[in-house]
């Protein structure tokens, strides 16, 4: 049984940093994993957690939508540590988490007025805002832009990890580039132990896809990627807002430069071939099964991605429900889990459902046209 957080913080203050860390949690090819209550945070453990990233180590946590690996946003030679470890594109922007608002006038020289009454509606919560920031930002943190990208996460175990650290955190997903966004700590250890310091194991994410960024330089305010608070609420409030042709991912667009994570380099894809048949549900379901008989006898295993509503339809190898399609919320939560599920099984194709488009339906079908590699078909 784990000792009292007070007991391991008083008895142990002699030993060793290996000692302490070895009674808090253990080590996964060289990275430390410290199961830690989403509830009532242990300090000792966020302790540990939080001089990693002081030092200028790396810290994969929990958030309300997805994992974050994160460092030290003011240092250079951090940051440079997560571009590494995930193996991600130089250019591709990440997201800065703050532990309050305050933080947002030291990171960026110009903070509109509709930009503060989203922060008060929305924060903490999975909304990021782009705005110009100061020269205080390391030019590696923001991929040199001239915009920065912030936000609030709306989750205990990030948040006391943020106010421990007492610094601003950079944290793009803690996965691999490219593959599906981890909504558990063993997403991260499959994609990252042993390229990292730390995890912070919370159990599973709340929303399951990533934050909505939307970008408050420009007039009106344009959305440049669907998430976790939906392109209707944030409509309610602003009025006249922009969305970018990429929020719908329908086709495939060349951007020189991107202001946004996922916008420009592929992101979300499972090892296997992706389809993604969109349509009226009865006419998708006659497509997908014939797709996957045509891929069937070409000697591929076959993986289905569908819903409650259409899964009793389909023989395949392996068939998966997102969830109801009355349910945006419980596709999104459960959509990169299923896709890392059909990695493990090995398929060769995965054909998926399209779904609606309204609320968290836009976010999911971002994530899986893109993850198809824009491999649509309308039916």
């Amino acid at each position: 049984m784990e000792k009292p957080v007070e007991q391991v913080t008083r008895s142990d203050s002699e030993l060793s940093k290996e000692t302490c860390e070895a009674k808090l949690g253990k080590r996964v090819k060289g990275t430390l994993v410290l199961r830690v209550d989403a509830t009532i945070p242990e300090i000792a453990k966020i302790q540990v957690a939080a001089s990693v990233i002081q030092e200028g180590g790396t810290v994969a946590f929990p958030t309300e939508t997805v994992y974050g690996l994160g460092a030290d946003a003011l240092n250079a030679k951090a940051v440079k540590k997560l571009f590494e470890a995930k193996r991600r594109p130089a250019d591709n922007p990440i997201i800065v988490h703050v532990a309050g608002k305050e933080y947002v006038y030291q990171l960026a020289r110009d903070v509109p007025k509709v930009a503060e009454r989203l922060i008060a509606l929305f924060w903490p919560g999975p909304l990021t805002l782009v705005l110009k920031r100061s020269k205080q930002v390391p030019d590696i943190t923001v991929v040199g832009l001239d915009t920065i990208a912030i936000r609030m996460p709306r989750n205990k175990v990030a948040l006391a990890l943020l106010n421990k650290s007492g610094t601003p955190i950079a944290a793009p997903s803690a996965n691999l580039a490219g593959k599906p966004s981890p909504t558990t700590a063993q997403h991260v250890i499959e994609d990252l132990a042993g390229r990292i310091d730390v995890v912070l194991d919370a159990g599973p994410t709340e929303i399951g896809v990533e934050s909505t960024v939307i970008n408050m330089t420009s007039d009106p305010p344009e959305i440049l990627r669907p998430g976790g608070t939906s392109c209707e609420k944030l409509m309610e409030v602003l009025g006249r807002v922009k969305v970018h042709p990429l929020v719908r991912a329908e086709k495939r667009i060349s951007l020189a430069q991107a202001v946004s994570p996922g916008m420009k380099h592929k992101h979300y894809a499972p090892e296997a071939e992706m389809i993604v048949v969109e349509g009226t549900l009865d006419k998708v379901i006659k497509k997908v099964q014939q797709l996957a008989e045509t891929h069937a006898t070409e000697g591929k295993k076959i993986g289905i991605l569908a819903t409650d509503e259409s899964i009793f339809n389909y023989q395949a190898d392996v068939v998966r429900s997102l969830g109801s399609r009355q349910n945006s919320s419980m596709l999104a939560k459960n959509l990169f889990e299923l896709l890392r599920q059909f990695d493990k099984e090995k398929v060769d194709v995965i054909i998926a459902e399209g779904i609606s488009l309204v609320g968290l339906g836009l976010a999911v079908m971002n994530r899986l046209r893109k993850a198809s590699g824009f491999n649509i078909i309308r039916v």
